[in-house]
């Protein structure tokens, strides 16, 4: 018998969606996660780069997220190694998903099985199978490879490409999608996490068709060296255009203002907080809530409780 529960499908990639998935997995929903695979930093930077693999890092961290927080499996999977060797600062978990994808040969398969291992509640699809690198213009006109070359270089991104441009999803990422009840993409590095997944072949289109509620939720902080600067319809449009226009006209947005002292260190780092440029959003056309979803841990990040609830109540879930 089918499950009758609201089917929702999370779109992104690094921390942001971990945050959002640690809220939804304690709603009655049906969970589908898309997750994109051009990291290339820290231990999957080297995963991959040593044994020519997708990175698994992003997927690791969506499946601690789903996971019962006080599994074994859990903490297992968060356990990164400390040595003088080669093992040094490798997760347990990268090199579980690493190892998993060599015996079934398939990186795809290997993330269902050890979701499994997980127990985890959802199901996780890398946005595609294809060994794919993250390629960006930048404001100056030169082209740089690589995740982390592109936030390192400290300047205005105007364009993204994936490398080949031919990737394609997996037939079931895209079948979520087309029975989802509601889309989410977001919180997430705009360029790095958020708009790699809509690079991939056919998923332009399938969000376009698809009849589900689409929800963008944006970012509470400008990340240095990829959004400096950027206000909420900066976001957006950038978003839009890497996707033939505007696929998610809901936008949920953080309203809560954390005190001086709390935004002091970011900005010695050159984050500031996403200014609401509330007018040019309206001109967008655009569906706009705005909750106060700020964590309460001394942090500036959404409260993963606050932003699942803000999330449901817009979507009428």
């Amino acid at each position: 018998m089918k499950s009758q529960k609201p089917r929702i499908v999370s779109i992104g990639g690094g921390t942001g969606l971990s945050t959002l998935l640690r809220g939804l997995k304690k709603a009655p929903v049906d969970l589908s996660v898309i997750v994109t695979v051009t990291d290339d930093g820290g231990s999957s930077g080297r995963l991959r780069e040593e044994l020519r693999v997708l990175p698994p890092g992003d997927i690791r961290n969506c499946m601690i997220a789903l996971s019962e927080d006080e599994h074994l499996m859990s903490h297992l999977f968060r356990f990164r190694f400390n040595s003088e060797g080669g093992l040094h600062n490798h997760s347990f978990g990268n090199l579980f998903l690493t190892a998993m994808a060599a015996v079934t040969g398939d990186f795809a398969v290997a993330v269902r099985l050890t979701s499994e291992v997980l127990a985890i509640k959802g199901v996780i699809y890398p946005c595609t199978n294809s060994n794919v690198q993250l390629r960006a213009e930048l404001e100056d006109g030169s082209w740089v490879e690589g995740e982390t070359r592109i936030t390192g270089q400290r300047k205005r991104v105007r364009r993204v490409q994936l490398d080949p441009p031919d990737a394609r999803p997996l037939p079931d990422a895209l079948e979520a999608i087309a029975s989802a009840d509601l889309i989410t993409i977001g919180p997430g590095s705009l360029y790095t996490s958020l708009i790699p997944n809509m690079l991939v072949q056919e998923v332009i289109g399938a969000l376009r068709t698809s009849r589900a509620m689409k929800i963008y939720i944006q970012n509470v902080m400008t990340q240095p060296g990829e959004t400096g600067n950027y206000s909420a319809a900066d976001h957006i449009q950038a978003l839009a255009e890497h996707s033939d226009g505007i696929l998610f006209p809901n936008v949920l947005l953080n309203d809560e203002l954390p005190s001086v002292e709390m935004l002091r260190p970011y900005g010695a780092e050159g984050a500031a907080l996403v200014e609401i440029d509330r007018d040019r959003l309206k001109s967008f056309g655009l569906n706009i809530m705005e909750r106060q979803l700020l964590s309460q841990d001394g942090k500036i990040r959404h409260d993963p409780d606050r932003l699942a609830s803000a999330v449901l109540e817009m979507a009428n879930l």
